[in-house]
């Protein structure tokens, strides 16, 4: 039984060993192999790797992978105008050389490194927008500001052992102290602004209906006198045409004038006149009475 158990040790005590210098490297990682603390072996290929056992010999993995660094801070930047701006940037980047990386950055760890970087980037960003006026920086000068960090960056990244793979300005603005008196005055001026289109637009309009009211009475006063002229017209051949007829028969003439008279003058049947029977307006009245008698004697 005490061979069995011993043998038993001795295998997993070997299958230990053995397990513990095997180790498998994934596509998106650097393995770095250690002798006694010492770098030894960076592997960059995939695949199964075989080692010393511990504590000869160790591995430390490193990340391939491109990461994303963003600005720790939120920092305002003095433009050429001596106006403060608030720059929000990021950085992608990789490790490119294992051993130069873990030699500057006292190890492999990725966050030790970007805490480095993370200020190295923002002297730089500070030196390019410095330079240049609020203008720039908001719209025609981003693509030169970033291209100048990166080739401000080229010689740390080499130091650090990593390639800079982009530069990117995510946000920039004013910063909040100064914020509102640029949004009071941003109001002020689209307040100026509407009035002065208000302003205009009244005087178009004033002169527009005046306009139309002065073509309004043009129109009138043209419409009045050709009114009048056919009227005037009118009454013209109405008289010729009155004066021709009674011409040809002046004792109907006569007689017509007198009903349009009494039809005047009698508009209603309680109206009452105080008059001499033997006067002219009843002449007609006269006539036809008479006319009438003289009917009845033949």
């Amino acid at each position: 039984m005490n061979k069995i158990g011993f043998a038993i040790s001795a295998l997993l005590l070997t299958l230990g060993i053995g397990a513990s210098c095997i180790f498998v490297v994934d596509q998106r990682q650097f393995a770095v192999v250690y002798t006694l603390a010492e770098i030894k072996d960076v592997i960059t290929e995939p695949g199964l790797n075989f080692k010393l056992p511990p504590p000869l010999q160790s591995v430390t993995f490193i990340d391939k992978r491109i990461l994303t660094l963003d600005s720790p801070e939120t920092r305002a930047i003095q433009t050429a105008e001596k106006k403060n701006l608030v720059v929000d940037w990021l950085m992608k980047w990789r490790v490119k050389d294992a051993k130069q990386f873990i030699r500057n950055n006292n190890g492999a760890n990725v966050g030790t490194a970007e805490a480095r970087l993370g200020p190295l980037v923002q002297a730089a960003l500070n030196e390019e927008v410095t330079k240049r006026t609020v203008k720039d920086v908001l719209s025609t000068d981003r693509e030169k500001i970033v291209q100048g960090v990166k080739t401000r960056l080229a010689d740390d990244a080499q130091t650090f052992g990593i390639e800079i793979v982009d530069v990117r300005i995510k946000r920039v603005d004013f910063p909040a102290s100064v914020a509102d008196s640029v949004y009071s005055r941003m109001v002020s001026e689209r307040k100026q602004e509407a009035n002065r289109l208000r302003s205009t637009g009244a005087a178009d309009g004033e002169r527009i209906r005046a306009d139309a009211d002065k073509k309004r009475e043009i129109v009138l006063a043209t419409a009045y006198k050709d009114a009048q002229i056919a009227k005037g017209q009118g009454d013209a051949k109405a008289a010729a045409i009155f004066a021709d007829a009674f011409g040809r028969d002046p004792q109907f003439a006569s007689f017509y004038r007198s009903l349009e008279a009494y039809k005047t003058t009698f508009t209603k049947k309680s109206d009452v006149m105080v008059m001499d029977p033997s006067s002219d307006f009843f002449k007609a009245m006269r006539s036809s009475s008479a006319g009438g008698a003289s009917g009845g004697k033949k």
